[in-house]
């Protein structure tokens, strides 16, 4: 499904992700022709994904190098329109897990997140936004890890229940506290 169809489908489960896609939603249509490209200096797509072990209790992440945390995974979507396409792309280069299982192929959650200066390859990158969407991704504990050392420095199977101890971006913990009970909810509900 395509990323702007994707977004106006996604049903908001808080004022949060309910202010953030009207927000894109407003953004997009007024810029389609720069927003999947990092080129656009205000804000642009990313997609990530929220990689859980089958029983919910584990959630795969990466030690984010600009970040200096753990962190989930992601990437632009470099004018890649399929957000759960772009999505997995990043989730097998930044952790070396090959095989993963999309137990629904809808948004798990919507954020804007902002993205403090930094440099990277050499060259200065200013402040922007990332319009986040996010999936729900699971992989088995015994896939082989690699890691992407240009942006990583580790990655590894974290406690779900006990991320605070690694996160130390302190707007992204909720984010992933968010995404472990909404995916806990859906298996509740019988929906994954």
């Amino acid at each position: 499904m395509d990323y702007e169809r994707m977004i106006e489908a996604f049903k908001a489960e808080s004022d949060q992700e309910a202010k953030d896609q009207e927000t894109m939603l407003a953004y997009i249509r007024g810029n389609r022709s720069t927003v999947l490209y990092r080129e656009n200096k205000i804000a642009h797509m990313t997609s990530s994904g929220f990689i859980m072990n089958p029983s919910l209790d584990k959630v795969l992440m990466v030690y984010h190098r600009i970040y200096d945390s753990w962190s989930w995974t992601g990437g632009h979507s470099d004018g890649e329109r399929n957000l759960l396409k772009t999505a997995l792309r990043e989730a097998e280069e930044e952790t070396g897990v090959e095989t993963f299982q999309t137990p629904m192929k809808e948004l798990l959650s919507l954020a804007i997140l902002p993205v403090p200066a930094h440099y990277k390859g050499g060259g200065y990158v200013g402040v922007h936004l990332h319009f986040a969407p996010s999936f729900l991704l699971l992989a088995e504990e015994d896939c082989p890890l690699r890691i992407k050392e240009d942006e990583d420095a580790g990655v590894r199977w974290l406690d779900a229940d006990a991320l605070a101890r690694y996160v130390t971006e302190r707007e992204m913990l909720p984010v992933y506290q968010w995404l472990i009970g909404k995916a806990r909810a859906l298996r509740r509900s019988g929906k994954i």
